[in-house]
Formats: structure tokens, C-alpha cells, sequence
């Protein structure tokens, strides 16, 4: 299907032959045991802070071993995807090799550690909304397994060809297939939900986006840079092993800084979204709920849930406000799965649990005093309200104030429950960057030879990494997860059509038949591991 794009290295190859000695490997293997190590005792630690029990041994196992997958998904990414980012300064001699993805590997841990935490829940809300409450079960592990591992087989298997892919596109289409595999083996007449068409559409338009806005943007600036800056330097390749000039240098470890940077800051926290689901379901007490917020937050909290309860109270009708909790639960549920929550007994239900989640924060004073015993219901709570006014999204008819006092409650919840801890941003930057260091040379030499008939020129490798650092930025601002390999690999195909460079179809038909295989070849990988674990578990 895919034809291997490793061929013999042509005279202009960079020496990518480096990296491998001792005390490489040393360092590597150390930094990882650390960072599993770190891991461990802060798990550890924050169980102690809020008096969480001893975790059964089945479900420690099974804890350890999904934060080890997720960490290794993460992993393949780091060396799957963010080798794009500096092929351009490998193959510019702007950096030697080693030095490039080492840099590379620090600047995506920074965009991981300093990341807001909101594409990690725009991938979680893709997940049928039983499995992500019921993180802790056997099927929210069997989901946890059958997605990430899906996933890295995947990335595993295009690396292998050394065909860049978008992990972002094999992680939507295992979610996709854990959400259908999980409808198939409902019962019947169980209520149960496969995939949220709605968020899919939203999250795939923008991985759709993600090659076309790379090609036309990329080309487009090469032609603006060659108006605009007439130093003919600019348009070279390298001449065998000199670097550039100093300033064109500059430029392009500026690009690839910003690639680095801008991919830690959105892949890096698809791994983070997961974990927090695993967290969640393993130890409720100390992950469940934001235990950081400030008691002075609270006031301000109980007002926007009392303003939201009254918005939906006056939205109920005629329906009595005298369903209990479960009842109210349950309602939601439904309408969450139907994709309807403007009836009047949803908005009833709405208003009950609304109130409930007032009356816990008042009576607890702060979400660390709620005691052990209440924080899965109170967390249920927060997440059904929260998702209800995300699918109610642009309802008609409510009016613009309503909308508005809405959405504040909603961010407060968010606030609640929507959080992730310093430990997980600093495993998953590690898990991250390490991979950056590793396996990078497939991808590298694809990008860097395969695409366009020519050498890369200067200007080429910095209006790809230009547009694909703007673009990633800004997706990671509006919490959509995007595709690094998408945008940098056609940005660099952009350039070179608009420079009149040659492009290598065979190469290009590759990494469009990836791109069309992804989704299906993900979604049976995944579902079929989830049937397989369900059945296991």
C-alpha cells in the first residue's frame, strides 16, 4: 500500500549518523527513569494530601500501566510529528543534527509546560459521555488502552515508511472507533453513546484545515518574502556543509524555536486530557475536582450557580422541580446523548443539579472540603451541567443575557473541574521531548529530501516553519487541536510549488494516502482492541 521513502542518501545529506554514544543513551535512560519516578511520587504525594486510601492492587496495576501508555503515546509523537520541525534547520545547516533535536526537545517541553490545558479537554469531549464518568471502570480503561495504542501502532507504522502523519488524526479516528465499538456492544435498548458527530466535525475540520491553510499560506509568504526582501542569499541552498549566513540562520532556529514551542503547546496536551480521565477514575478524591481554587473564589461561584439555576428553572415550564439527583442525572444523560437539551424537563434537571452544586459549595466552604464520599457525585454533577451548556451552544431561544450568565457558569465549572496538575504538564514535556530525540531521522530525511525535486532553499525551510508556528499558536489559543505534520510538510510542499522547486508526487500520493488511511485504519485498530479488552477486563 505505503512504498518505503527511504532511498540511498544523495551527496547533499546532512550527517544525521550522531547522537548514539554512551553517554547519550545514559542520559536518556536517566531522564526517563526520572521522570516515571517523578511521576509515581507525585501521584503518591497528592493521594496523601486529601486522605485518598490505598488503591487496590488491580487497580494500581492498571493505573501504572495506562499513564505508561499515555506517556508513551506522547513518546511516538515527540518523534513522529515534531521531527518536521527541524528538518528545515537540518537541512539548511543552520544546526548540526544532534544539537537541532535537542533544542527542539527543550522548546516543546516549554510549549507542554507553559500549555493552557484547553485542547486537552476539546479531545476529551469526543468521548461518549458514559465512559468519560465512568473513567474508572473496567470499560473506561478498556477505552483508555484501546485509543492510545491504537494510536501508536499507527504513528508506528507510518514512521516506519518514514511518512510523516498527523497523530492528531490517528488519535480522533481511535476515538471514533472506541465511541462506535462502544455502541455496538450496548445491550439492547441500553442507552449508551457512540460518536459526538458534532465535536468530531469540529475538532476534523480542523485537522482538514491543517494541510490546506499549510500549502497555499507557505507558498503565498515565499512569494511576499521574495517582493519584499531582495538579498538573494535568502533563495540559496546550502553549499555542502557551511551554514547560512548569520542572520538567515537566525531566522530559521527562530522558526524551528516556534514549531517546537507551538507543538508542545497543542499536541502535548491530547496526552494530558487522557491522563486526567485516568487519574480521575483511579483516585476521584485528589484528581476529581480543582482542590487549588481559592476558598475567596467561592462567593463568586455560588452566585453564577444560583443565576444558573434560575435561568433554567425559568426555561422548565410547568415541570416541578421535585426529581431527585439521580433522576436529574439521568435526564441529562439522555439528552447529552441525544444531542437535545432544550426541553423543558432537561432544563428541570438542569436547575436541580444546578442548586445541588450551589448547596455543596456552600456547605463545604471550597472544593478541597468536599469530603471523599461526595466528590463523585459533585464532580458528575459539574461535568453534566457543563457539557449541557456547551451542546446548548447557540440555542435560539434564549435570550442574550441568559446566554451570558450561562457561559460564566460554565467557565466556572470549567474552573472545577477542567485542571491540569504541574506533574502531569512535566511528564508528559519530558515523555515529549525524549521522543523529539529519538527515531527523528525517517521523518527528517522525507521532509527534507522527498517532497521537492530541489534542495531546500533558505527561504523555503522559513516560510514553512513561519506558517506552521502561527497556525499551531493560534489553534492552541482556541483550544483545537491541529496537525503539525499536516501544516509543515505541505507548507514545505507550498513553497516549493510556488518557487517553481518540483514536487515528488510519488512522496506526495504517500502522504495523502496516509492521510486518507488514517482515520478508517485507526478507528478499526481501535475498536477492535476495545471489543478485545472488554472481554479481558
Amino acid at each position: 500500500m505505503m512504498g518505503s521513502l527511504q532511498e540511498a542518501a544523495p551527496p547533499s545529506r546532512p550527517d544525521m549518523e550522531v547522537g548514539n554514544k554512551p553517554i547519550h543513551v545514559a542520559i536518556f535512560f536517566g531522564v526517563l527513569i526520572g521522570a516515571l519516578g517523578f511521576a509515581a511520587f507525585s501521584i503518591l504525594h497528592d493521594m496523601n494530601a486529601v486522605g485518598e486510601g490505598t488503591l487496590a492492587t488491580g487497580t494500581f496495576v492498571l493505573l501504572g500501566i495506562a499513564l505508561i501508555i499515555a506517556l508513551g503515546f506522547e513518546f511516538v509523537n515527540g518523534f513522529h510529528d515534531t521531527a518536521n520541525a527541524v528538518a528545515t534547520v537540518i537541512y539548511t545547516r543552520s544546526l548540526p543534527p544532534l544539537v537541532a533535536v535537542v533544542w527542539s526537545g527543550f522548546w516543546n517541553f516549554a510549549g507542554v509546560a507553559t500549555s493552557t490545558g484547553a485542547v486537552a479537554y476539546s479531545i476529551v469531549t469526543l468521548l461518549p459521555v458514559e465512559l468519560i464518568l465512568q473513567a474508572g471502570s473496567t470499560a473506561g480503561y478498556a477505552m483508555i488502552f484501546a485509543l492510545l495504542i491504537a494510536a501508536i501502532i499507527w504513528n508506528l507504522v507510518t514512521w516506519a515508511f518514514g511518512i510523516p502523519n498527523s497523530s492528531s488524526h490517528a488519535l480522533v479516528g481511535s476515538i471514533m472507533g472506541v465511541g462506535l465499538a462502544n455502541q455496538l456492544m450496548a445491550p439492547g435498548g441500553a442507552a449508551t453513546q457512540g460518536v459526538d458527530w458534532g465535536q468530531v466535525e469540529k475538532v476534523f475540520s480542523a485537522l482538514l484545515f491543517s494541510p490546506l491553510c499549510g500549502f497555499v499560506m507557505a507558498g503565498l509568504l515565499l512569494l511576499v518574502m521574495k517582493l519584499l526582501v531582495k538579498n538573494k542569499a535568502l533563495y540559496k541552498s546550502p553549499e555542502g556543509d557551511t551554514p547560512p549566513p548569520l542572520w538567515i540562520r537566525s531566522l530559521l532556529i527562530f522558526t524551528c524555536t516556534g514549531v517546537s514551542f507551538s507543538h508542545g503547546g497543542n499536541d502535548g496536551q491530547k496526552g494530558m486530557g487522557l491522563i486526567m480521565l485516568i487519574l480521575i477514575g483511579a483516585a476521584p478524591t485528589a484528581y476529581a475536582l480543582n482542590r487549588a481554587m481559592p476558598e475567596s473564589a467561592m462567593p463568586a461561584f455560588i452566585q453564577s450557580a444560583d443565576h444558573a439555576g434560575q435561568v433554567f428553572q425559568a426555561h422548565a415550564g410547568d415541570v416541578p422541580m421535585t426529581m431527585d439527583e439521580l433522576k436529574a442525572r439521568d435526564t441529562i444523560g439522555a439528552a447529552l446523548r441525544a444531542k437535545s437539551v432544550s426541553s423543558p424537563e432537561t432544563f428541570a434537571a438542569l436547575a436541580v443539579l444546578s442548586n445541588d452544586i450551589s448547596s455543596s459549595v456552600r456547605t463545604y466552604k471550597s472544593m478541597k472540603s468536599v469530603p471523599a464520599a461526595a466528590v463523585p457525585n459533585v464532580r458528575t454533577d459539574m461535568y453534566l451541567v457543563a457539557d449541557a451548556i456547551r451542546v446548548m451552544g447557540e440555542a435560539k431561544d434564549l435570550a442574550p443575557d441568559d446566554k451570558r450568565t450561562l457561559k460564566s457558569f460554565q467557565s466556572d465549572l470549567y474552573a472545577g473541574t477542567r485542571f491540569i496538575p504541574v506533574w502531569v504538564k512535566v511528564s508528559v514535556a519530558i515523555a515529549l521531548g525524549l521522543g523529539t530525540m529519538v527515531g527523528w531521522k525517517r521523518i527528517v530525511v522525507t521532509v527534507g529530501e522527498k517532497i521537492g525535486k530541489t534542495h531546500m532553499t533558505y527561504a523555503e525551510g522559513a516560510s514553512a516553519e513561519i506558517v506552521a508556528m502561527t497556525t499551531i499558536g493560534l489553534a492552541e489559543r482556541y483550544g483545537l487541536p491541529v496537525s503539525t505534520t499536516h501544516i509543515l510538510s505541505s507548507g514545505v510542499a507550498g513553497t516549493m510549488a510556488a518557487n517553481g522547486s518540483g514536487l515528488q508526487f510519488s512522496t506526495l500520493r504517500s502522504m495523502a494516502l496516509a492521510w486518507v488511511t488514517t482515520l478508517p485504519a485507526a478507528m478499526a485498530i481501535s475498536g477492535c482492541l476495545y471489543i478485545l479488552f472488554r472481554q479481558l477486563f
